[in-house]
């Protein structure tokens, strides 16, 4: 048996786990009070701290160009910042296991952008992914979240806003990689810059008096640190160990954690259509990420 540290299949468990605990961990905080704006930001400022030790002690400091500075900023915002806001702001009143869902879109809709952009020519396989994964998108829309309190159309539709924010940053982050620069460089950097967005639209938004509210739950808060950081640890090595198109089934463990934890300890019930809906999401993203594996050997 091959150690966790070289197991592809080990590291996807544990990626896509410690991914899928950030949807109940963000459920009990914003049930406490903690305001969305404000989890997201521990969870960047966390990731993105510790990223920066491990940065230094490799004595590999980040070196700012104009270049960079942008890469930061606008992975931040449409990667982090945007989607991470739209999650906890979305999960008290979708679910947490609901919400999970809404990340195994994300491959469908990066396919999509793909297409549209130019960045990736379509091919049959693809294309009926796209189309069984929608199906299985408005199966689950239709449902509303937890079942027996369907939340508002308004908060299905920013759910479903998540996949589209973390595709385009998808596509994004391959477009404009700065030359020379390592993947924890850019991952540090745009998290802290996410860390940094976070707490000026706090201040802005008159929150900055609710850090209080974190002294309430701070063991959830070091778990949730350590979480994120563990999980951007392994997240790199998957990706040097599976490859990108492996890499991208962390959804599907993430989707698994998040509907489990929900339904077993934070008392969710979710009704047929919504499971048969998310089973259909899981076989339209089965095609998509074959069809760009199709590709990439093309």
């Amino acid at each position: 048996m091959k150690p966790l540290w070289n197991s592809a299949l080990g590291l996807l468990i544990v990626t896509g786990g410690l991914l899928g605990l950030t949807l109940p961990f963000g459920k009990l905080a914003t049930a406490t009070g903690v305001p969305p704006i404000l989890w997201a930001f521990v969870i960047s400022c966390g990731a993105g701290g510790v990223l920066f030790l491990v940065l230094l002690a490799r004595r590999q400091p980040i070196a700012l160009t104009r270049h960079r500075l942008r890469y930061f900023i606008i992975a931040a915002a449409i990667s982090y910042a945007i989607p991470n806001l739209l999650l906890f702001s979305a999960i008290p009143h979708l679910g947490a296991g609901y919400a999970g869902i809404m990340y195994t879109l994300s491959p469908i809709v990066t396919l999509v952008l793909s297409i549209l952009l130019g960045v990736r020519r379509p091919n049959a396989l693809g294309i009926a992914g796209i189309v069984v994964g929608f199906i299985g998108a408005v199966m689950v829309a239709t449902t509303r979240g937890v079942a027996d309190r369907p939340a508002d159309i308004f908060w299905v539709a920013i759910g479903l806003l998540m996949p589209v924010c973390l595709a385009a940053g998808n596509v994004y982050r391959s477009y404009d990689w700065p030359k020379d620069t390592g993947p924890i460089q850019l991952a540090a950097g745009s998290h802290l810059a996410t860390a940094a967005m976070l707490i000026a639209g706090a201040v802005g938004m008159g929150q900055a008096g609710a850090f209080a509210t974190l002294s309430e739950v701070p063991w959830l808060v070091v778990l949730q640190v350590l979480s994120a950081a563990a999980m951007f640890a392994f997240y790199f090595r998957l990706q040097a160990v599976g490859g990108p198109v492996y890499l991208s089934q962390i959804g599907y463990v993430a989707a698994a954690i998040g509907l489990a934890t929900g339904v077993l300890f934070l008392g969710e019930h979710y009704q047929l259509l919504t499971w048969l809906g998310a089973a259909i999401i899981v076989m339209g993203v089965i095609m998509t990420t074959k069809a760009q594996s199709q590709t990439s050997v093309q």
